[in-house]
């Protein structure tokens, strides 16, 4: 009896296993499905987790801060799923390529003096020694200091380097901290309109804020802003200049640790424009 309770056990297992196995298969099938219609779908509208989706049309703010339409910004540039370690590593390797090395330390052989032995090898008692200029003597070399010919450059792809500020600017849209302004002309080169229309703006930025339930009681007054210009514009870069925390940058500039050094982004519709135009496909 014994071996027949055995094989009815064996048999019950092996269906449940094929159950199993039929789930599993099933489930796979379906993911496939997914990712196939998936596929038919640009990447770039998912945002954080890859399921949430990314709307690329903005409002447009005019100089005193309303409502002037909508605006379509490019999918290939600002709606890119943010990868952060990438944008870290386009970061460091501007900061490490900026870097100017100045710092460095005399050895013992570019000390001046020391070519004299200061006393004979025996016969004084003394310790034997070959140069005063020797890191052992206070005036002498220094052993490992540093040095000038170091060199602390880092490379980094160029494709590399296009995706994360691609990333950046999508993230700072995803974040809503992109604002695009209808035109941004000043009769004069006045600080005084200037921060009235950056107020103004950021009055705007603060309203369309309290309505997000995700974004309620975030301060706007102190936060720091950059302004890209499509080209240059003496007014302006001349009025921002005394704005604590508000800084002015070309497009042509444009690059990751400026991105990554403000909270907002304020950019003219004409900048999007040059922006989708040089870097475009």
């Amino acid at each position: 009896m014994t071996p027949v309770k055995s094989t009815s056990k064996k048999s019950e297992a092996n269906e449940k296993a094929m159950k199993k196995e039929s789930v599993g298969l099933e489930l796979r099938k379906s993911a496939v499905e997914e990712a196939e219609n998936s596929k038919s779908l640009p990447t770039s509208l998912y945002g954080k987790g890859g399921v949430e989706k990314l709307s690329l049309t903005v409002s447009v703010y005019n100089q005193d801060g309303q409502e002037a339409g909508n605006f379509s910004l490019p999918l290939e540039i600002f709606g890119l799923k943010v990868n952060a370690n990438l944008i870290a590593q386009a970061a460091r390797a501007q900061r490490a390529n900026s870097r100017e090395n100045i710092a460095h330390a005399k050895d013992r052989s570019e000390v001046r003096g020391g070519g004299k032995k200061p006393w004979k090898q025996k016969g004084t008692g003394r310790a034997r020694h070959a140069s005063i200029r020797s890191p052992l003597w206070a005036g002498g070399g220094v052993t490992f200091g540093p040095r000038k010919e170091k060199n602390f450059a880092v490379k980094i792809n160029k494709k590399m380097k296009r995706q994360a500020l691609f990333m950046a600017l999508s993230g700072k849209l995803r974040d809503g901290e992109l604002i695009i302004l209808e035109d941004l002309n000043l009769k004069e080169a006045k600080t005084k309109e200037m921060a009235q229309i950056m107020k103004n703006i950021f009055g705007a930025l603060a309203l369309a804020r309290d309505k997000s339930p995700t974004k309620v009681g975030t301060p706007i007054r102190t936060s720091s802003a950059m302004i890209v210009l499509a080209k240059n514009d003496e007014a302006v870069v001349r009025a921002t200049r005394n704005l604590p925390k508000i800084r002015t940058i070309g497009v042509n500039s444009l690059n990751i640790v400026d991105l990554l050094s403000v909270r907002y982004l304020v950019m003219p519709k004409a900048t999007v424009e040059r922006i989708r135009k040089i870097f475009g496909k």
